[in-house]
């Protein structure tokens, strides 16, 4: 599994907006969108490493995160929750 501490800030970034998700919904995050309509949008740069190291493809407006990509969502919120 990656290390998130591997990552830089910009797909860190992608990484808690998937995670603020999740916990906000208490259900699995596989996708995230790359704007929303308040006018927030993801870093491209974030977007562009998840996809050159496997974590995620984008469709259209949204991110997807890989199998490998969804891991490290569990594996932050988990922390998350243990530093709480």
């Amino acid at each position: 599994m990656a290390d998130p501490a591997s990552f830089s800030d910009q797909a860190l970034s992608v990484f808690a907006f998937a995670v603020y998700h999740q916990l906000e919904s208490g259900e699995p995050v596989s996708a995230v969108a790359r704007r929303d309509q308040a006018g927030h949008q993801a870093s491209q740069e974030g977007v562009a490493e998840l996809q050159e190291r496997g974590m995620a493809t984008v469709e259209g407006d949204r991110i997807l995160f890989t199998q490998a990509g969804q891991e490290v969502v569990q594996r932050l919120a988990q922390a998350l929750r243990a530093a709480a």
